[in-house]
């Protein structure tokens, strides 16, 4: 919801001092279509180009993301928490056999049903149950392990970043179509330059309203729009950092309530469940 605050304080602040401080909007909007169309279309055209029809998609449901905010709240990290919980009990009481069915139909697995959220999350499913699948066929050195996982994630994080540099590069190309459409605009009024001043200068204004929309579009909107995409990536991106750091310390042969304290000790300090909640959860899981 804060992007329509945002656009909503952009609009009314911009074109509010504009016309509390003399400015017509008369010129403005009868060049804007103009403008708009061969801005705007120059813009999607180019980017169109420039990208492949899947990336086409993931910008689509990255503006969509934008809007939405972050896919992790504070009550899925708990339930994350409880999950890892769960599998890291049985570990250490049963072996990594009893795990077997779970790990590889996690579909079907009495446990993973339990975190619908997290189970409907591709990649989250798969770095459990791949780094389990490890573990089974004794790749069990910490190191290694945690270079492995790094390498999933640093690959994921460049991944779900591409459709936040594409539109990055859409703003950055937006200024100069601006001129291209401003320049358009001089030529059409160098070909009336027998009209009166009044009319010219009428011409002259709307071809500047090409300069504005371009840097007005691409520092206003799709810049920020950008911006905020990668941070929610970011934001997004450690809700695997936490698996991650879970799983490592079970590698390591630590307890299971010691595993989950230290991936809670890896969420975003304003989603952090209290610990004293986390223990009291584990306590519901051990007596179930």
């Amino acid at each position: 919801m804060t992007v329509f605050l945002g656009l909503a304080m952009v609009f009314g602040l911009v074109f509010g001092g504009f016309i509390l401080s003399g400015g017509k909007m008369d010129i403005v909007m009868h060049a804007l279509p103009f403008e708009g169309m061969m801005i705007a279309g120059a813009a999607v055209g180019a980017f169109v180009i420039a990208n492949s029809l899947s990336m086409l998609k993931s910008a689509g449901a990255g503006v969509i993301k934008v809007i939405k905010g972050p896919k992790w709240k504070g009550k899925d990290y708990e339930e994350l928490l409880s999950l890892m919980y769960e599998l890291a009990r049985i570990y250490k009481q049963s072996g990594i056999l009893a795990l077997d069915d779970h790990i590889e139909k996690p579909k079907e697995s009495e446990i993973f049903n339990r975190y619908p959220k997290i189970q409907k999350d591709h990649f989250a499913l798969e770095l459990i149950t791949d780094s389990f699948r490890m573990l089974s066929m004794q790749f069990d050195d910490r190191f290694q392990t945690e270079d492995v996982i790094n390498r999933k994630l640093k690959k994921h994080h460049h991944e779900s970043l591409a459709s936040s540099h594409a539109i990055q590069t859409m703003a950055d190309g937006l200024p100069a179509i601006g001129i291209v459409a401003a320049v358009l605009g001089v030529i059409k009024t160098m070909s009336s330059i027998d009209q009166p001043p009044e009319i010219l200068g009428g011409m002259i204004g709307g071809a500047l309203v090409g300069t504005f929309l371009g840097v007005f579009l691409a520092y206003c909107m799709v810049q920020p729009i950008s911006g905020r995409l990668k941070q929610i990536e970011e934001e997004d991106g450690n809700f695997y950092i936490v698996i991650r750091d879970i799983f490592l310390a079970i590698v390591a042969n630590h307890a299971p309530n010691i595993c989950i304290e230290i991936g809670r000790g890896a969420i975003p300090t304003r989603m952090q469940p209290d610990f004293y909640a986390v223990e009291e959860s584990q306590r519901a899981l051990s007596s179930s």
